[in-house]
């Protein structure tokens, strides 16, 4: 069968998630089957982590202004800080900085890529976050949702982050949040959660949440990198110290994922509020998910098939 072809559930004695190669012990490849994430510590080097930081804090600045890239500040904080990291607290869609996208080209993450996608890879979603300090407004909280919501290329098991944390992550700074087990689980609906002035644009989040699901904490160091399925629920807690937590990650999806029609889905919603950005940002007419997606990728390895 094709991948779109093989069941979403796994079966007995079989990898469905991960793929047959030298680079995964048989431990690893069954906690990712089991859980849909994988932590490898220190993965990325100290150097080129303190390089991604320069370049940030550069295009903080405006040194820099990358084609394309949508960077997020606290609009609240520039009176008092002016143009730099104390305001920005997202970099997205940075594939035309060279300096951040070194991140999505680095042979130690995308061999361990491969392990999901194959050998034909596509950068498909690039981000820096920058989470800040946090107030009582909980602005910078991250709802529990699943990645696969904002995706309209499919097979799912066929799509991976890479998360780097660039500096210690744990409960304190507002680190990953992932329940374990919960990309065996099909995507649910997203939207926006009722939270009194919390919610940022295009935070979405689970509309039904299980509050019993266990959770757990992923605390990192620097150069840790966790690698999840884009069905796995997860989020980011508030940064509660006075610093700020940074990590640095890419949605890498294989060449052969093909693009699907989310009119009449739950993802509707979605491609209607997205396009409406891209018409007020570029006046852009006639536009589809797809060709937003089509803007963001880029080959990293092997060869262009369908995305």
């Amino acid at each position: 069968p094709t991948s779109a072809q093989v069941s979403a559930v796994p079966q007995p004695g079989s990898f469905h998630y991960t793929l047959d190669n030298d680079v995964l012990t048989t431990e690893q490849r069954q906690f990712y089957e089991d859980n849909g994430y994988l932590l490898i510590k220190k993965l990325v080097s100290d150097e080129d982590i303190e390089r991604f930081r320069k370049e940030f804090v550069r295009i903080c600045k405006k040194e820099v202004n990358p084609l394309g890239a949508m960077i997020m500040k606290d609009e609240s904080l520039k009176s008092q800080y002016g143009q730099s990291e104390e305001v920005v607290n997202k970099v997205q869609d940075f594939q035309e900085d060279k300096e951040l996208f070194r991140y999505c080209t680095l042979p130690e993450v995308l061999k361990y890529v491969e392990c999901f996608t194959g050998p034909n890879i596509m950068a498909m979603h690039t981000m820096l976050i920058n989470k800040l300090p946090d107030s009582d407004k909980q602005t910078f909280l991250h709802p529990m949702h699943q990645d696969l919501h904002y995706f309209p290329f499919r097979p799912a098991a066929r799509i991976v982050c890479a998360w780097t944390a660039m500096e210690k992550a744990n409960q304190d700074n507002g680190c990953l949040v992932v329940q374990p087990g919960t990309h065996k689980e099909p995507l649910k609906p997203h939207g926006y959660p009722k939270w009194e002035g919390k919610a940022n644009k295009l935070f979405h989040g689970l509309l039904d949440e299980d509050e019993k699901t266990p959770r757990v904490h992923l605390v990192m160091e620097k150069g840790d990198t966790v690698f999840f399925h884009p069905l796995l629920i997860h989020g980011s807690g508030i940064n509660k110290t006075s610093g700020f937590r940074k990590s640095i990650s890419c949605h890498f999806a294989s060449s052969e994922c093909y693009y699907i029609d989310v009119k009449n889905t739950i993802q509707e919603d979605l491609e209607k509020e997205l396009v409406e950005m891209v018409h007020k940002k570029y006046n852009a007419t006639s536009v589809e998910l797809r060709d937003i997606w089509n803007f963001r990728a880029r080959l990293v390895q092997g060869e262009r098939i369908n995305l």
